[in-house]
């Protein structure tokens, strides 16, 4: 597949990590204006650009992965050379039916929110179809090469953005919490980070394999007087669970 992603910023350049990481064989076009920054893709067999409508009209999907501000603009730039082309936007706060308003109702708009882990094939990439399902066939098939792929309704797509993308920094201060206790309680950082993250992982495999409520999962780590629940219960005490909870609450503020 002939990939055009416009935006070589840390999503953009995740995405297309993931990509070549695939067993597919991909043709990659990263489009950003400086360029320099991102010059090390190149040796990846990425074709680098400062033009956003470079090839474009050649490619099968577009990616948009622009800033929120940018995104009119670039939409306003490439409109004439994407007829008939599929464009997956993974913009925060712009909705497919503002997409669809400037570059035409010949292009089929998806909204995608990806993360960053997309780079080594772990994405959550929620997905918005909005009633393009044949269409948006050979797109889900792409994003299920960087992940797991959840459709969901539009409405939801700001909230995906905190809980999916945003929640990878939340996951990762997690773990780096973790990898500072375990220091004071007597490893060495790497040792520490280590156990934190396999942990993490592991935790998490759990909990997608089985498809449980977490709180099932966590009573077989518990045990009467032992020393699990009285760490879940100091947890709890100083606001582990409600902190994280306003945290994401707030962050989906901010985007609204």
């Amino acid at each position: 597949m002939r990939i055009h992603i416009i935006g070589g910023g840390n999503l953009g350049i995740a995405l297309a990590k993931g990509f070549l990481r695939s067993e597919s064989d991909h043709h990659i076009t990263i489009t950003r204006r400086n360029i320099q920054h991102i010059a090390h893709m190149a040796d990846m067999g990425i074709r680098l650009s400062r033009s956003n409508t470079d090839g474009i009209a050649l490619t099968d999907v577009i990616i948009l992965t622009v800033k929120p501000h940018q995104a009119i603009e670039v939409l306003n730039e490439i409109a004439p050379h994407i007829r008939h082309k599929l464009l997956l936007s993974a913009v925060t706060g712009l909705s497919a039916s503002e997409i669809t308003a400037v570059v035409g109702e010949e292009v089929v708009v998806v909204r995608i929110m990806p993360n960053i882990a997309a780079q080594y094939g772990e994405s959550a990439t929620c997905v918005a179809v909005n009633g393009h399902h044949e269409a948006s066939a050979p797109a889900i098939a792409l994003l299920e090469e960087i992940g797991t792929v959840i459709p969901i309704e539009e409405k939801l797509m700001d909230a995906a953005t905190v809980l999916g993308a945003c929640g990878t920094a939340f996951a990762l201060r997690y773990i780096r919490a973790s990898m500072q206790a375990g220091i004071e309680i007597g490893f060495d950082a790497h040792t520490a980070l280590s156990i934190a993250s396999q942990t993490a992982k592991g935790a998490a495999v759990m909990a997608l394999f089985e498809q449980t409520h977490p709180e099932q999962l966590i009573d077989r780590v518990t045990t009467p007087q032992g020393c699990t629940i009285v760490g879940l219960n100091e947890m709890e005490h100083q606001g582990f669970s409600s902190s994280l909870i306003r945290g994401i609450r707030t962050s989906l503020l901010k985007i609204k």
